[in-house]
């Protein structure tokens, strides 16, 4: 089954939410995990 235009948009304001949580951050590590952890959400949602 395939989402609603509803839950695509509160999809993509997920991932802009995290994209912003990603770029306000300093600490260049805790940024790359950031990074990191958003490229393994986004892979694993195109697996399923």
């Amino acid at each position: 089954m395939g989402m609603t235009g509803k839950q695509f948009n509160s999809y993509i304001r997920l991932i802009l939410s995290a994209l912003k949580d990603m770029l306000q951050e300093t600490d260049p590590e805790k940024k790359a995990a950031k990074a990191q952890e958003l490229l393994d959400n986004l892979q694993t949602a195109l697996a399923d």
